[in-house]
């Protein structure tokens, strides 16, 4: 049975609110811990994104400074790279002011060293200039025990032997030394000289062998000339090879036929006579069978050699 409340509900007249009740509640407890769980969930979202969020920002931040960094970098490497291109080229540019061409009336001469290792004796007074005048003239002067002998060399054309000859007269190198060889045949005529070890009374088999510590290349080679030597001629000698000039000349007294082989280095232009006379005096025959001519009868003593 049934019965209205007063205000018209119908209610059982069992009693059947527990049971009714019990399955409000149970109710009621599932749509609370449904909404925990819910409040639950959302806020493990909203964890979830912030952390997210925050991840995305540190990344953005970390690219943003490697980007940063590598500009930087990127400026330090260029920056680099442009020290070392301009320092590199500061480097050519001092080491091509080193090598830079001769200045004008100048011109670079090669020294080779020469010990006696290479045959003949050595008197070392070091190297000549690297950088000589090749413009002008100079004049070599010999004082000897039978007058004065002078003569023009042309820097133009001889200007390293001109420069060895100078660096020499300021050692003393050939002074009191005497010429040790003469030729005197009808188209080789010469007087040799130029040994600074061909001193003192009479000659020696050595006389003839020394010379600097140093040779040269040979220049101004009378290659264009039927009369390659002629009469006042003085030129330098040589062993026959290429760059084996040395010290040693020779003076020809006449018009002299040889192969243009021997630098040129200039033209006597006082005492010609003098060598002349000793020319004519003869010579003892001591090298004939072998270079020719020989030691003269008549000695030239070298007392003193200038260079102006």
């Amino acid at each position: 049975m049934s019965a209205r409340d007063e205000k018209g509900a119908v209610v059982s007249s069992e009693d059947e609110s527990g049971p009714v009740s019990a399955q409000d509640e149970t109710s009621s407890r599932r749509d609370d811990v449904s909404s925990i769980k819910d409040r639950q969930r959302a806020a493990a979202r909203a964890r979830l994104e912030k952390e997210m969020s925050e991840r995305a920002t540190a990344a953005r931040k970390r690219r943003r400074n490697q980007a940063v960094l590598g500009s930087a970098l990127a400026v330090v490497v260029i920056a680099g790279v442009a020290f070392f291109v301009v320092n590199s080229l500061k480097k050519d540019d001092d080491s091509g002011s080193t090598s830079a061409a001769p200045a004008a009336g100048t011109v670079a001469c090669s020294w080779t060293p020469a010990d006696e290792a290479t045959g003949g004796k050595v008197k070392d007074v070091g190297l000549p200039p690297a950088t000589v005048p090749n413009v002008g003239t100079s004049t070599l002067t010999f004082d000897t025990n039978l007058g004065k002998i002078s003569a023009s060399i042309d820097l133009t054309k001889a200007p390293c032997t001109g420069a060895s000859y100078k660096h020499l007269a300021e050692k003393k190198f050939l002074d009191n030394t005497k010429c040790h060889r003469l030729v005197n045949q009808d188209t080789f005529k010469v007087l040799q000289c130029g040994d600074p070890f061909a001193s003192g009374k009479g000659y020696r088999e050595t006389d003839g062998t020394g010379g600097p510590s140093y040779t040269m290349a040979e220049e101004n080679l009378p290659t264009d000339t039927a009369k390659p030597y002629p009469a006042g001629s003085i030129a330098m000698a040589n062993t026959g090879q290429p760059g084996s000039t040395g010290s040693q000349f020779f003076i020809c007294s006449e018009d002299t036929q040889l192969p243009p082989n021997y630098t040129l280095l200039g033209s006597i232009t006082e005492g010609l006579d003098i060598v002349k006379d000793v020319v004519k005096a003869g010579d003892d025959g001591a090298f004939a069978s072998s270079a020719g001519g020989g030691h003269p009868k008549k000695e030239l003593t070298i007392k003193t050699m200038t260079v102006v």
